[in-house]
């Protein structure tokens, strides 16, 4: 059986790549400053951090219409038998609800999973998917494998500054106050799909030590580890965590 992957752009997945492996992105919509644009593909990321710290208004997104998933879905099978559609924490966005929706029109040959992950959570599932299918395992297993990375997959973030936590509304902003005037780190993970607080930290060094402890309280055991980094727009900020998990010893591709 020839299957299809399908995502959307909360995904994160480099434009590059998508194009190599074949997957199909839909693109949630970012309004920002009074227009409309399809994420990553008339936007990206780094652009809107940018026009937001010039001082433009803090952007909102909206997720695709069923029909935007519907029209990939119909052009996905015309080249496969079955789409598998794998998309951010239905706890985050409306995204995976309107993919259920559009999947209705194709009975039996279009599987929506609710990865409960974020960014490249839900990319480094599709791209396990995609090693899988390569190899021609079956769509069963394929499903399988994506269960046990959405029960145990790892994730923790930190944020140079509470700014933007509190206009969009995630801290109120005498927190925001007290922790930017104590130069205090939130420690942030996802859990069961929503975004939870894991800890704090006092300075971005002590921030990336908290993040390398619970990793490696983690990671304690494991054989083999896929590792992935992300940044918003200043790739200095990830690298010093990134050489420090590489150094720690553990087995970490």
């Amino acid at each position: 059986m020839r299957i299809t992957l399908v995502t959307d752009s909360t995904s994160d997945l480099p434009q590059d790549l998508r194009g190599r492996l074949g997957v199909r992105v839909v693109p949630l919509y970012v309004n920002l400053s009074g227009a409309i644009y399809r994420d990553w593909e008339e936007i990206t990321p780094t652009e809107i951090f940018q026009k937001v710290r010039e001082g433009a208004a803090f952007p909102t997104t909206s997720q695709p219409s069923p029909e935007d998933f519907a029209r990939v879905y119909r052009e996905a099978l015309e080249e496969a038998d079955h789409v598998l559609s794998l998309h951010i924490s239905g706890k985050l966005s409306g995204t995976v609800q309107s993919a259920e929706l559009a999947a209705q029109e194709f009975p039996g040959r279009v599987t929506v999973v609710d990865t409960q992950a974020a960014s490249l959570g839900v990319g480094m599932m599709v791209l396990r998917a995609k090693e899988l299918l390569e190899e021609g395992q079956s769509l069963e297993a394929v499903l399988a494998e994506l269960e046990r990375l959405r029960r145990d997959h790892f994730v923790r973030f930190s944020v140079a500054t509470l700014e933007f936590l509190k206009r969009g509304g995630r801290i109120g902003g005498a927190q925001a106050f007290l922790g930017t005037l104590l130069n205090l780190k939130p420690v942030l993970t996802l859990k069961e799909g929503r975004v939870e607080a894991a800890g704090r930290a006092r300075g971005e060094k002590k921030a990336r030590e908290e993040i390398l402890k619970a990793f490696r309280a983690w990671a304690e055991g494991r054989k083999r580890i896929r590792a992935y980094f992300l940044y918003s727009g200043d790739e200095d900020a990830v690298a010093a965590l990134r050489q420090e998990v590489l150094d720690s010893g553990l087995p970490v591709e």
